[in-house]
């Protein structure tokens, strides 16, 4: 589940790869590959959509870092994201 679901996350961010910015399109393009990369996942409905909700809201929320390209802060935000999904990094000692 893991490999497939880093396999089409990295499909996904190499299509982001380049691009000067991201526009309605493109972003409209790379959340929904990434809602049907959590759903193939088998990961739940209701906890893909509000993953998706969240995202959407700091994309749209966030100012771009001029140090930063668009696409790199796009998975930045994918990853910050991942990470609370799971647990928010915490071990499990």
């Amino acid at each position: 589940m893991f490999g497939a679901l880093t396999e089409k996350f990295q499909n996904l961010f190499a299509g982001l790869a380049g691009k000067k910015k991201l526009t309605e399109d493109n972003l409209a393009d790379a959340v929904r590959d990434v809602r049907l990369a959590l759903l193939d996942a088998d990961v739940n409905y209701a906890v893909a959509s509000q993953f998706i909700k969240r995202v959407k809201e700091k994309v749209l929320g966030e100012a771009v870092t001029k140090s930063v390209a668009p696409d790199q802060q796009f998975i930045k935000i994918v990853h910050d994201e991942l990470i609370a999904l799971m647990g928010g990094g915490r071990g499990f000692l």
